[in-house]
């Protein structure tokens, strides 16, 4: 099982030995922090609601409950699902504990109510994956459609997806929508996936959190 959480809170001590040693005492066995934090500092953020300052992916066979009191330990408030991993684009390895040469930005979908949820996770999984892949400058694509809420809070969250990027997509265009500086077909692309995003409510109401992304063995 994988279990995404949403912290609104500092992360610094996310990445701290005495988390992850906690963590793994709660029965993960791999441990992934993404934070906003100085290093994406320039990039795009968004949401309807309090800012989501860190995101925690956590991979376990036993009950969630233990994992998620150690999080609230660092955010009384935060926001917890149990998701169906998929890696349309794997992201490359990075060695252990050491910060992706990335911006990894998690988005934090809602459904609209005027679609069902099985044409929702349709329209997101089978139709709009490669619409995404192809136009934005992405080496890394993973989608996590929610398949239980595990706190009060979340549960208008359908899905969290995680797109990484160049750096250099902070600041430039070119460089996020992959366009090779043709002006032309920025224009293509940004059209053709806002497009896409409409058709099943991706464009609305979501929480955009650009992040350093870090992943840890336990």
């Amino acid at each position: 099982m994988k279990v995404i959480a949403a912290l609104h809170g500092p992360g610094a001590a996310l990445l701290e030995p005495g988390f992850r040693a906690d963590v793994a005492a709660a029965g993960a066995t791999r441990l992934q922090v993404n934070v906003d934090d100085a290093d994406v500092a320039p990039a795009m953020r968004f949401g309807p609601g309090t800012p989501i300052t860190a995101v925690v992916s956590a991979w376990t066979e036993q009950d969630p409950a233990r994992l998620l009191d150690v999080v609230r330990r660092q955010d009384a408030g935060a926001h917890a699902w149990a998701v169906e991993e998929r890696e349309p684009l794997p992201p490359p390895p990075v060695p252990d504990g050491e910060r992706a040469d990335a911006l990894a930005n998690v988005a934090f979908l809602r459904r609209p109510d005027t679609m069902a949820p099985a044409a929702w996770l349709t329209d997101w999984l089978d139709r709009h994956t490669q619409v995404a892949i192809d136009t934005q400058g992405t080496f890394g694509y993973v989608q996590n459609p929610v398949v239980a809420t595990l706190t009060r809070g979340g549960r208008d969250v359908a899905g969290i997806v995680e797109e990484l990027f160049p750096l250099a997509a902070m600041a430039d265009q070119h460089a996020f929508y992959g366009s090779g500086g043709d002006e032309e077909e920025l224009q293509r692309r940004f059209a053709t996936l806002m497009d896409s995003c409409a058709r099943f409510g991706a464009a609305d109401g979501l929480d955009l959190v650009p992040t350093s992304r870090y992943l840890f063995g336990l």
